[in-house]
């Protein structure tokens, strides 16, 4: 029984928003709400600078030399287009469900409890550990912009402790403060931080496009006069490069987490994605065609690719300028990465799945200030004492489970979408909820009495404790036909069935040490089992609810089935590549999880004695409820007079 109860908590799905019931809520329990002063401007200024990090500097002359020549601009084209695919899928939601905790908050309503706890923790661990390998990466290019380490102060310079084996970076950690106070001051007030080091960073970007195209148009373009011509390493070659700047495009999600925050979250959220994804491609591709034709691909320094390009050419003033410019890209990631994390803890612990001391919101900066506190203090402390570069992979994680479940969501919004919601707790702990009084096209879902006709108690004083939650339906005659139900069953399972075949096609096409027959078989199931999938999403009709699910009249993801399979597949394939050690690392994070929610989250979260009703009732319900004075569910007449 217990093992049944533990396995129904993992399915159960909350609300869109707690907008029917939330002031009530909030009336009681004092929470302050976050500030809704963004605009698509501060958007794509965060998304930009979360998204263009150091990583652009060095990985151009890597990825040049080993994988695309002078192909290095198709391979960010492609990237682009997959990271685009998550982007629309993002947009989507984030237009139907503007809360806070983007990925997290999107699993927990299309998926389950189960799924978006640990999406949350895996998300918590991205933001943290690649918050502390950013700040770590900052002193590098201070010592580069000064000359030496020497020239330093002390107080700043890295210091090695042979005894404890490790070296310890204040600048990092002094980084990580200044971030996360800022962060406390207001978004606004961060926001605006983050778009002035990401104005310095991209100023550094279009230097390098204009000064290296003249020394290009100067010198001929040498870089593309080779006789091994434009693809010496293949398509497959531009390929893998591909796969390797794809994470150069993370970033975008961090706008998502700030819906809240946004003026006009409809409009907004999905501009904001799509603009910061689209300067930041532009700038990749303009960057690498230019540093590519300056010298020959196999000539590129691995480390300092583009300085090295124009030292060749005898501007080595340049590198001060590429400097500044990495350093102010480090600078905006910082930011960009400490600005999700507190808002997921919030949402988590709105929820109930962490303590509530991490969903407080400050009265006067409206921002979750005691999660921005926590979350700083602890990557100022690893970024201090810890090289995370090797835990680099473990924030590609995160990331890539996100952009995974984001696009399941989008197709459950569109052929399953849920048929029932919670009420909201706040409404639930009401004293004067006792009876629901319905007509023949709702019923209780409860054991002893399913009589359609009747009044039938809801939330009594004793009922509370019962074990399992009391869900309220609409019954299979009046909410779906037989053929609704039948289409619904298919697309749940075709849905299922695409997510197996991409792993299955996933661990096919990469190199996991098998043996060529498992390896096609693998491949061929995949294959078989994902285009049969997509011919059935496509010949089925999708769900009349999605017309009605959370807020609408926002964006609309296009090529529903193809373009969120297509994002599931390459998010999958990816996810597979991060290497045997980077997996065992985030099993023992996942595992850290489980144990916590079992412990904790399970027991404590806000649906645990949930009253579900029918989503096409909802409003109703919900209005009715917060619109009478005594707080009582459409009680039935004899016992309102009584009152």
């Amino acid at each position: 029984m217990d093992a049944m109860k533990w396995l129904k908590s993992l399915v159960r799905r909350k609300q869109v928003d707690s907008v029917h019931g939330n002031n009530h809520h909030h009336h009681h329990h004092h929470h302050h709400q976050l500030a809704r002063v963004l605009s698509v401007p501060h958007l794509t200024a965060i998304g930009i600078g979360t998204t263009i990090g150091a990583g652009v500097y060095i990985l151009i002359g890597t990825v040049a030399r080993e994988c695309s020549g002078p192909a290095l601009s198709l391979s960010f084209l492609f990237a682009g287009i997959a990271a685009g695919l998550s982007a629309f899928c993002y947009a989507e939601l984030a237009s139907r469900c503007p809360s806070a905790g983007s990925a997290y908050h999107y699993s927990y309503v299309c998926v389950g409890e189960g799924v978006a706890w640990l999406i949350g923790w895996s998300l918590m661990l991205e933001y943290t550990i690649g918050g502390a390998a950013i700040a770590r990466g900052v002193s590098p290019n201070l010592v580069l912009l000064f000359g030496n380490s020497n020239s330093l102060p002390s107080f700043l310079a890295r210091q090695y402790f042979p005894a404890f084996g490790v070296i310890v970076d204040p600048c990092a950690a002094i980084l990580v403060i200044i971030a996360t106070a800022l962060l406390c001051l207001g978004i606004k007030e961060s926001t605006f931080a983050q778009a002035i080091v990401t104005t310095g960073n991209v100023c550094a970007l279009i230097f390098v496009v204009i000064a290296g195209a003249y020394l290009g148009f100067k010198t001929g373009w040498t870089g593309y006069e080779l006789s091994r011509g434009y693809f010496p390493f293949g398509i497959n070659g531009v390929l893998a490069g591909s796969a390797t700047v794809f994470f150069s495009f993370i970033g975008f999600d961090a706008v998502a987490s700030t819906a809240e925050e946004v003026k006009n979250p409809k409009r907004d959220l999905p501009l904001g994605i799509a603009l910061s994804l689209f300067i930041c491609c532009g700038l990749y591709m303009l960057v690498s065609v230019v540093v590519i034709g300056l010298v020959p691909y196999y000539e590129l320094d691995s480390d300092t690719p583009i300085s090295s390009a124009f030292d060749s050419h005898g501007m080595h003033w340049a590198a001060y300028i590429i400097t500044i410019g990495a350093s102010t890209a480090l600078c905006a990631s910082l930011l960009g990465s400490f600005l999700p994390q507190p808002r997921v803890l919030m949402a988590m612990a709105r929820d109930g799945l962490l303590p509530s001391f991490f969903s407080d919101v400050n009265a006067r900066t409206h921002v979750p200030v005691k999660s921005t506190i926590t979350t700083g203090a602890f990557a100022s402390v690893l970024a201090f004492f810890m090289d995370v570069s090797q835990l680099a992979g473990m924030v590609s994680v995160g990331t890539l489970l996100a952009f995974t479940v984001v696009a399941i969501s989008v197709l459950i919004i569109r052929y399953v979408p849920p048929d029932e919601v919670p009420l909201p707790s706040s409404l639930q702990e009401s004293k004067g909820v006792d009876f629901l009084h319905h007509s023949g096209d709702v019923e209780v879902d409860d054991e002893e009495n399913s009589s359609k006709d009747v009044i039938q108690p809801l939330l009594e004083q004793g009922n509370s404790s019962i074990g399992r939650p009391l869900i309220l339906k609409q019954s299979a005659e009046s909410s779906h036909t037989p053929y609704d139900e039948k289409r619904r069953n298919i697309a749940g399972w075709t849905i299922v069935a695409t997510c197996v075949g991409a792993l299955l096609l996933a661990f096919g096409a990469s190199d996991v040490g098998l043996s060529s027959v498992p390896l096609f078989t693998l491949c061929a199931v995949g294959a078989a089992l994902l285009i049969s999938s997509l011919v059935i999403l496509s010949c089925i009709n999708q769900d009349d609810g999605r017309h009605s699910f959370g807020h609408t009249g926002g964006f609309i993801c296009p090529f529903v089935p193809f373009l969120p399979v297509a994002s599931i597949l390459i998010n999958v394939y990816l996810l597979v590549n991060l290497g045997a050690a980077t997996w065992v690392r985030v099993l023992v994070w996942l595992t850290i999880g489980v144990l916590v929610y079992t412990f904790y989250g399970r027991t404590h979260s806000s649906l645990r004695d949930a009253v579900y009703v029918p989503a096409a009732h909802a409003d109703e319900i919900f209005r009715r409820l917060c619109t009478s004075p005594d707080s009582h569910i459409l009680q039935p007449k004899n016992s309102r007079r009584d009152h």
